[in-house]
């Protein structure tokens, strides 16, 4: 099909019923007639070649970013807005994680308010209590220790009676001092790498918590665009993999649709953007679809769409070349239809 066909428009028209003729009788059907070519200007030709039916976003073969297994995912054909979801993964575990995650943002936040605001009225109180109690231990140790050591100087007891209560006398001191140290503590502003390591570590729990509600969000695969299920690769209770290699569904935008045309290298230079097309299907007999080319591929390559014709060279260098059709034809995204673009001339 990508051989060049040259003719004036009535050589055209007769070799265009001859081809749809050899394609019906191959088939085993009888011919539904030629597609009547268009009527050309003056020294207007025609470049024949084949073509393929596809979304105007391209089809595309959408995954998950995570591996497991479908709990839910949508039909062939359903219609679809730009972030609806397409499948769901079993989440359970990633749900876990928010929530242990949303428990120590709570814990991480009592810690800073606790050391920014200080200890509670209660606490500070009962500190000022522990201390007005150590003193008076300490003045009633002080009384006893004057009084034993009088009476070890007038030898009513022994030096180690005066000695012990010396002792009792130290004890009393140091927890005064002890109790004093506490309530300072208590009542005292918030030191300054404190706060900035409880801050840190609250900045870090709200990361943790960012990057699992992330993961989360990821076990939702959605769609990147308006568009429909064109086929459902996967279906609920099947696993996937991250990898790539497990697509979900293919999706495509079929609101518009456009071919890739394979255009022979011996073409090229005639093609240009805005040339009108028109193309015939099997399936839809000498229906003719209209179209113009939108874009034309820079770089010459292997051929995309074979036709099985027994004389198709399979060697031949392509370039590839995007029609967009007019309105909304009932093509199907995938169908190989035969393409006839018109150099220098328009219907």
């Amino acid at each position: 099909m990508t051989k060049r066909f040259v003719y004036t428009a009535a050589l055209f028209a007769a070799g265009a019923a001859g081809v749809a003729a050899m394609i019906h009788a191959r088939n085993g059907a009888q011919p539904a007639g030629p597609a009547e070519a268009p009527a050309l200007n003056t020294g207007a030709s025609v470049i024949s070649a084949a073509g393929r039916v596809e979304p105007v976003s391209e089809e595309v073969k959408i995954g998950s970013q995570l591996p497991g297994t479908l709990r839910e995912t949508v039909e062939e054909g359903q219609r679809l807005r730009k972030g609806q979801p397409i499948s769901t993964l079993d989440n359970g575990e990633y749900v876990a994680r928010v929530e242990a995650a949303r428990a120590t943002i709570e814990v991480r936040q009592a810690e800073l308010d606790r050391i920014v605001n200080g200890a509670r009225d209660q606490e500070r109180r009962e500190a000022a209590a522990a201390v007005e109690e150590a003193k008076a231990v300490l003045a009633n140790a002080r009384d006893e220790m004057e009084r034993q050591k009088s009476l070890w100087q007038t030898g009513d007891i022994s030096r180690s009676d005066w000695e012990r209560a010396e002792r009792e006398h130290h004890v009393a001191e140091a927890r005064v001092k002890q109790a004093s140290e506490r309530y300072l503590f208590l009542d005292a502003p918030a030191r300054a790498d404190e706060r900035a390591r409880a801050e840190a570590s609250l900045g870090l729990a709200r990361a943790q918590l960012a990057e699992a509600q992330a993961l989360l969000e990821k076990t939702v695969v959605r769609a990147p665009f308006d568009g429909t299920v064109l086929k459902r690769f996967r279906k609920a209770g099947e696993t996937v993999s991250d990898k790539g290699d497990t697509p979900i569904v293919s999706f495509g935008d079929v609101s518009h649709l456009r071919v890739r045309v394979d255009i022979d290298e011996t073409d090229v230079a005639r093609l240009r953007p805005g040339d009108r097309a028109y193309f015939t299907a099997q399936a839809f007999g000498p229906e003719k679809f209209w179209g113009k080319v939108v874009w034309v591929g820079g770089e010459l390559g292997k051929k995309n769409i074979q036709t099985d014709e027994p004389s198709e060279k399979l060697d031949t260098k392509v370039l590839e070349t995007l029609v967009e059709l007019d309105g909304h034809p009932p093509l199907p995204p995938g169908l190989r239809v035969d393409s006839f673009i018109l150099v220098g001339g328009r219907p």
